[in-house]
């Protein structure tokens, strides 16, 4: 039940600060707090130990910071098969 109260939370945080106008840093932590609160659901789901959810909780949390910087600058990156990466726009 919990998990539901959780994700139902962090969906209401989510809609609510896509209507607005974020400062960069501002959408950092929205996507650093996002990106963990989502791997702790996601380790909560899969009824992984403490130690599980702190890898999922950083990992989230790294992940939300890359979605949020890629919407800072409007670029993307993409992996070019051999270990490196480039950036090129978002598509729409």
């Amino acid at each position: 039940m919990n998990v539901i109260k959780i994700s139902v939370t962090c969906l209401a945080l989510f809609s609510l600060t896509a209507c607005q106008n974020l400062t960069s840093d501002q959408r950092t932590v929205v996507g650093v707090a996002g990106g963990a609160a989502a791997g702790l659901i996601a380790a909560d789901i899969l009824e992984a130990d403490n130690d599980w959810r702190l890898i999922a909780g950083l990992a989230g949390a790294a992940a939300g910071t890359l979605v949020a910087q890629n919407r800072q600058t409007g670029n993307c990156a993409y992996a070019r098969g051999d270990g490196t990466y480039y950036t090129a726009p978002c598509p729409n």
